[in-house]
């Protein structure tokens, strides 16, 4: 029998916050609501758009790493596989749902939806700011404060700007 191929690529924004749980093995497992629009002309030649909602599964330390950074309206771009599954609705009826399970997962700047006006992030690819702080155990927080000052960063920690090493010593 011939091998197959499931892939599955999508763009688009988050329709809601991700939800994160914990399997009872003890293993991470996220949903995320994805929504793609597609722009096209109708027969009369006006504009109109086609949005499709998408079910999205993320598994392990990957899931709870992206949970504290996605937020509903984050542009996310997402690489996995379609998987089918069953079960029995409250009245005994067998259902199915098809989810996506992500392997790949690139973050992008804020859509413009309820989520954009939360802070952090742009249309430029910066990824949205993280819901809580994580927990340190000392030492300054870069995150929103920009670059660090000269006197935060030893002099060869980038193997230029100190030991008497000019520009023309810089590999690249």
């Amino acid at each position: 029998m011939a091998e197959g191929l499931n892939r599955v690529m999508l763009f688009g924004n988050l329709g809601a916050d991700p939800e994160l749980r914990t399997t009872q093995g003890g293993t991470a497992v996220m949903k995320l609501r994805l929504a793609t629009t597609e722009r096209y002309k109708d027969n009369s030649g006006a504009w109109q758009d086609r949005t499709e909602w998408h079910r999205v599964v993320v598994w392990g330390k990957r899931a709870e790493a992206l949970h504290r950074i996605l937020a509903k309206g984050s542009t996310i771009f997402i690489e996995g596989s379609l998987r089918t599954s069953s079960y029995d609705d409250k009245d005994g009826v067998k259902r199915y749902t098809t989810e996506i399970h992500a392997n790949n997962i690139l973050l992008g700047g804020r859509g413009g939806g309820a989520g954009a006006s939360r802070g952090g992030g742009d249309d430029y690819g910066a990824p949205p700011a993280p819901r809580a702080a994580p927990q340190r155990s000392g030492g300054r927080d870069y995150r929103d404060a920009g670059p660090p000052p000269a006197d935060d960063v030893p002099p060869d920690t980038f193997g230029y700007g100190g030991g008497g090493q000019s520009d023309e010593d810089i590999p690249f």
